[in-house]
């Protein structure tokens, strides 16, 4: 053999080396490809079995929650009851407003159902004030709705329709103050059918039947707009918000000093009883 066949010959044995090494490394390639591509769909089961576990503990924590806060326990349901029923017992009402329909000052409560501050108000200094003023037939307080602390305009009309159909039996003020009592958390998606059913259940003497049937009343989602309208119109943006005056004149803003301390109503009630 020649040294140019050997030369040639040799020539091809490299060329297959190379080739065969060439194989190999494509092997090991899609081989750590076909890894790489296992662990990234491993990975994607995982992340995605995480993500629906996240979604089933907030739909059962949102559900759960949409009666987490109503008095459950019938002692203390019936605690709730007495207590809140014992505040406004034997004042009248009308609709949204508790109080004489002649007392000489009126007070005009701005609030949201779910509105925290709200809730501070009513457990706070509110009930001094209805027990001074309001039960000695001095003042009568009109509630009135401003969308603030909820979120979805559709769950605020609701809420704050099945308050005003509570006032079709004049009981709104039982409904207020059991709702504000057992107020759950902010943006927590509690205010369900449910909630509101069993807010309504707790009104002592209330007509669940007509209760149902007054919450489909155009006139109680006018009332809502045209609060809002006032809320607006005097420059609102926050609940609650107050406005005050002698009965059947104009009011002024009442900024309170502290929503648990009474003493600012106090003092803007009795400068408009000296008048």
């Amino acid at each position: 053999m020649s040294s140019t066949e050997s030369d040639e010959d040799l020539t091809r044995k490299e060329r297959r080396e190379q080739a065969r090494t060439e194989r190999k490394a494509m092997e090991q390639a899609e081989a750590a490809g076909a890894a790489r591509r296992k662990r990234l769909t491993q990975l994607g089961v995982i992340v995605g079995v995480v993500v629906v576990a996240i979604v089933v503990v907030l739909i059962a924590t949102g559900s759960g929650g949409s009666s987490a806060k109503l008095a459950h326990n019938t002692a203390e349901r019936s605690t709730l009851v007495s207590n809140v029923e014992s505040e406004v017992a034997h004042i009248p009402q009308n609709g949204a407003t508790i109080g004489n329909p002649n007392a000489p000052v009126t007070l005009q409560y701005f609030g949201d159902l779910e509105c925290p501050i709200c809730r501070d108000f009513t457990l706070g200094a509110l009930p001094q004030v209805i027990q001074k003023w309001v039960r000695t037939g001095k003042v009568k307080i009109e509630y009135r709705s401003l969308e603030t602390a909820t979120r979805e305009p559709e769950v605020f009309k609701t809420q704050q329709v099945a308050a005003l159909a509570a006032g079709k039996q004049n009981k709104m003020w039982q409904f207020l103050e059991l709702f504000y009592h057992q107020q759950g958390e902010e943006s927590s998606g509690y205010v369900t059918e449910k909630f509101l059913q069993g807010i309504a259940q707790q009104v002592p003497g209330l007509n669940l039947t007509k209760w149902t049937t007054d919450r489909g009343n155009t006139v109680l989602a006018a009332q809502i707009a045209t609060d809002g309208q006032a809320a607006n119109a005097a420059g609102f943006n926050g609940t609650p918000a107050f406005l005050i005056g002698k009965t059947g004149g104009p009011a002024t803003k009442l900024e309170a000093a502290s929503l648990t301390d009474p003493a600012s109503f106090n003092e803007a009630i009795e400068k408009l009883l000296k008048g």
